[in-house]
């Protein structure tokens, strides 16, 4: 996949308080990954390498508004999340509350993503990018090739890896800056995300990996 600031962009999932806080809903269960892989601190690099490169950069955030939780089904993380208030909102419309909350960015991203140049779309609802506005904004803007990272590693992200792949966008996942739950009994979400990166992404790189190709212009291989 060859990375360039013409058609490239950087999008980033959930870069919110309740994946990657320690004060979080989900810390319990993602921290020890997230550690691991050193996921905010690579995704803070992205950030950075992307601005001083001139690519754009998305946002696809999660929000659960009062209303969603009138929702009669769901699968089980969803219920869990809905049943932990995770990315809860006050309103669609307001933003009273936000500052601070689990819904909210975590705030050393704050800088990158409120700077008025980042395209934050309307938030999913699930998993995927299929029911926000990602699509068309990206389209809009001329891009075709996507570099992926954000949280979590085998629901959200591997969602819109699948979503913007059957949408004919290329897709490389930044392996390492992502990280996901462990579970008891579901497993390790990062580790099974990773077999299915390897298998559909047009490639898996390090963040070092991406950076080096965003700020050199070089084309990145798998």
């Amino acid at each position: 996949m060859d990375i360039n600031s013409n058609n490239t962009a950087v999008l980033i999932t959930d870069p919110q308080n309740d994946f990657l806080s320690e004060q979080g809903v989900t810390w319990e269960l993602v921290g020890d990954s997230v550690k691991e892989n050193k996921t905010i601190e690579n995704i803070e690099r992205l950030f950075k390498a992307a601005k001083d490169n001139g690519y754009e950069v998305f946002i696809s955030p999660h929000y659960y508004y009062p209303t969603d939780h009138g929702w009669k089904f769901g699968g089980t993380v969803e219920k869990i999340m809905h049943e932990i208030n995770m990315f809860g909102r006050e309103d669609a419309l307001s933003l009273n509350g936000f500052p601070g909350s689990g819904a909210d960015w975590l705030e050393r991203y704050k800088p990158f993503i409120e700077d008025g140049k980042t395209i934050v779309v309307s938030p999913h609802k699930v998993y995927g990018p299929e029911n926000n506005d990602l699509a068309l904004q990206m389209r809009k803007r001329g891009i075709d090739k996507v570099i992926l990272a954000g949280m979590s590693a085998n629901l959200c992200v591997e969602a819109h890896m699948r979503e913007l792949l059957e949408q004919g966008f290329e897709v490389t996942v930044v392996k390492d800056g992502t990280a996901g739950a462990r579970h008891p009994e579901l497993g390790d979400g990062y580790e099974a995300a990773l077999t299915n990166f390897g298998y559909m992404a047009n490639a898996v790189l390090s963040t070092d990996e991406v950076v080096a190709a965003m700020t050199s212009g070089v084309s990145a291989a798998a």
